[in-house]
């Protein structure tokens, strides 16, 4: 069928319109926005309950790592971004989603700076010194406790040593991406005399940056300053040398 001109640029802009509309609407579900200030800087929430392989609850405020990775993608290739900032507000959630997020952001080039907002309990500690700089919130907190596991468990020695192994994975990027030691991190995690019906610690803003879990204390004003100044400093002089 042939089609007048005029009809094909009008069905081409609304496309063009309702491509801006979804991104718009992708953007605002998913808790993402770019900052146009003195730098381009990405800022990326991660906050509820991390979802991984299981859909969670309508009800639950969740993040979904397949919505996340492919971001984290594409704010390291893209050359309009400059630096990202990763606010967290976490209950926790599933391990190997959280795991993955937080190897993919150690990854990064460009400079990353995270904000630990409110909470960044369990598998939110990883994600929470994963960037190149940590900061935390005077009045957030941060659990560190044992691995748990819903639903049936054999007790055999497998699933113990897959439960070790489990745990392992998490200690070691931990440890590898922040100065609290090893033995330190294993005694907050099998605290028992802290958590009323758990094992582990709770770490308000200062008691982490004393442990060595996350670089400083700060606010909102801090972390811009913070990642603007990693941008300057790595940005590449003009001009061959």
């Amino acid at each position: 069928m042939f089609l007048p001109k005029y009809y094909i640029w009008v069905k081409t802009m609304e496309n063009e319109e309702n491509k801006n509309n979804e991104t718009d609407v992708e953007e605002k579900d998913y808790g993402v926005t770019k900052l146009n200030g003195k730098h381009n800087i990405y800022c990326l929430t991660i906050i509820g309950e991390i979802e991984g392989h299981n859909i969670l609850p309508e009800q639950s405020k969740t993040t979904k790592y397949e919505h996340i990775i492919p971001q984290i993608v594409a704010i390291e290739q893209s050359p309009e971004i400059d630096g990202l900032i990763i606010i967290l507000n976490t209950v926790g959630g599933d391990v190997e989603a959280g795991l993955a997020i937080s190897e993919l952001i150690s990854g990064m080039k460009k400079p990353t700076v995270s904000f630990v907002l409110g909470g960044g309990h369990s598998i939110g500690v990883p994600l929470a010194v994963s960037a190149k700089k940590s900061f935390i919130a005077p009045s957030a907190t941060m659990t560190i406790h044992p691995v748990r596991m819903t639903g049936l468990v054999i007790g055999v020695p497998q699933t113990m040593n897959h439960f070790s192994k489990m745990q392992d994975r998490i200690s070691d990027f931990v440890v590898r991406n922040s100065n609290i030691s090893r033995e330190r991190f294993y005694e907050l995690m099998m605290n028992t005399g802290e958590l009323v019906t758990d094992v582990g610690s709770t770490l308000c803003g200062e008691d982490a940056v004393k442990e060595g879990l996350i670089d400083g204390v700060g606010t909102l004003n801090v972390i811009i300053d913070e990642i603007n100044n990693m941008i300057e400093t790595n940005i590449p002089p003009q001009g061959g040398s």
